[in-house]
């Protein structure tokens, strides 16, 4: 056969590629039930689908030369349901896929390709951090910020993090720039390992309380979604991108409509108290609205007094924020606001429509809002919002008091506004305000109290706005999915895109 050595040399390293870090260290990941970098590829893609780039890169020192197959990063190209997607699998069992000049070349030929081409980045994540000696001395210096836009994001295609294990260095920087990440339960993610962090403080440190999923899901709210196995991580980065465009230059996919999805609008009274002061889960009311099973909700541990989810209107992706009367009764926290925010800029930067579902008594004031800056959290959302382009549709259901009422899509601040019936629009609570106003309590001076309290309440209905035409329409609840359809169809005519305002705001801070 021609060129027989050659194509015996090719052959050599390709199972030299394939075998990664050696049959003992993949043998422990399967005893632990832990996919390997290349099968969760696999499980990822469509079948057949993934291209690789640099399977025969190795790492640059000589001493490591020999061992570091695909030089720890499997990268290249493949498909999620027949659309292209950019893709960077960290190989632990190389190194502990540990950052360096070559793996790092590759990681930034994929970023470059998909920004220029217009497709997602999906990562996965699993590193022990930065290359050792590769990054001692002054030589490691030199190796640093030779890409100066190596952290900056611009948003013209949608980044999807997976955290599947211990995640130090890149994973961490990486998960932290994309606009989605999801981690199973057992990984970590955090600047330095626990061992690390220990040394350097003098103490021990558990690594689920160093960077853990309770941790970022809970209270940093740097994770999206926690689930239990690599597989339900992965099958979650499918779903998460079918909602989304595959460039900020184009609208996301159009889905099948489940049958069933315009009858369940009519039970939503079943779910929303009649009593103003009852307690309910405004999940169950987005459920009733948007089409049947298609609520996909982010950071569900954080700032839990604000819903923010993806939803599908009529087979069109569309982003919900709703104030969650479950939890504080509704009130947003610092937490809320941050969440808030960074969901605008997601949706806006990839041209998702939203729905403001409203019922909040104000924000949740105190001193431990004022020491973590609530009034720049407040701002910073309504920044944000002034400068979102894509279609903002309010509905306001029942409360909906003071200032937030700008932030949950109030005055000009939407395209169209609606409030149900019985929405109460005053700056605060009628009785809180007698309190506030006049000092007056119900308790000792019932008639007068009363007196004092229709007076504040006085201009504050549904019917007092629309008179205004502050509200554009006051809806049967059961109508709300129809109006929804309807003017989300209007405002998809002519310009599609957003104008991508906030492509460069934070992803995190």
């Amino acid at each position: 056969m021609p060129f027989e050595k050659e194509l015996g040399e090719l052959a050599d390293h390709t199972r030299a590629a394939l075998a990664m870090g050696g049959e003992d260290k993949l043998a422990r990941r399967r005893a632990e039930g832990v996919l390997d970098a290349r099968e969760r590829l696999d499980r990822l893609l469509d079948a057949g689908s993934f291209v690789e780039w640099g399977m025969f890169a190795r790492g640059i020192l000589p001493e490591v030369r020999d061992r570091s197959p695909a030089d720890g990063k499997v990268a290249g190209f493949g498909r999620i349901e027949g659309r292209p997607v950019g893709v960077v699998s960290n190989d632990f069992t190389v190194l502990g896929a540990s950052s360096s000049v070559v793996n790092g070349k590759k990681i930034r030929h994929v970023r470059e390709t998909v920004d220029r081409r217009g497709m997602p980045l999906v990562l996965l994540g699993e590193s022990s951090g930065a290359r050792m000696p590769d990054r001692m001395g002054a030589p490691g210096r030199a190796i640093l910020g030779q890409d100066p836009l190596e952290f900056r994001r611009l948003r013209s295609s949608p980044w999807v993090s997976a955290l599947l294990g211990s995640c130090y260095g890149s994973s961490t920087w990486y998960g932290c720039m994309s606009d989605f990440v999801v981690m199973r339960k057992g990984a970590t993610m955090a600047v330095a390992s626990s061992r690390v962090t220990s040394m350097a403080i003098g103490q021990e440190v558990d690594p689920e309380e160093l960077g853990g999923w309770e941790l970022h899901t809970g209270t940093t709210g740097l994770v999206d979604v926690a689930v239990d196995t690599d597989e339900e991580a992965l099958d979650t980065v499918r779903r998460v991108l079918s909602y989304l465009p595959s460039s900020a230059a184009e609208t996301p996919p159009v889905a099948t409509v489940p049958a069933g999805s315009d009858e369940a609008s009519q039970s939503i009274l079943d779910v929303f108290p009649e009593s103003r002061s009852s307690v309910y889960d405004v999940r169950t009311v987005i459920g009733r609205i948007a089409d049947r099973d298609s609520l996909f909700e982010l950071k569900p541990r954080f700032g839990k007094s604000l819903v923010t989810a993806f939803v599908r209107m009529d087979g069109h992706s569309v982003g919900v924020v709703a104030n969650n009367p479950k939890f504080k009764g509704g009130a947003i926290d610092v937490d809320s606001m941050h969440k808030a925010t960074s969901f605008l800029v997601l949706c806006d930067s990839f041209n998702i429509p939203l729905v403001f579902l409203v019922d909040q008594p104000g924000f949740l004031i105190g001193v431990e809002g004022e020491k973590r800056g609530a009034p720049g959290r407040i701002m910073n959302w309504m920044n944000a919002l002034a400068q979102v382009t894509v279609p903002k549709l309010s509905i306001v259901m029942r409360k909906s008091y003071g200032q937030a009422y700008l932030n949950m899509g109030g005055g000009r601040y939407s395209d169209a506004l609606a409030c149900w019936p019985m929405a109460d629009l005053g700056f605060m609570d009628p009785s809180l305000a007698v309190n506030v106003l006049h000092g007056v309590k119900q308790s000792e001076e019932p008639e007068r109290f009363e007196a004092l309290r229709s007076d504040v309440a006085r201009d504050t209905s549904a019917w007092a706005l629309a008179a205004l035409y502050e509200a554009h329409a006051v809806l049967d609840p059961r109508d709300t999915r129809r109006w929804l359809k309807e003017m989300l169809a209007l405002h998809r005519r002519g310009k599609t895109v957003s104008e991508h305002r906030l492509a460069n705001w934070p992803t995190s801070y």
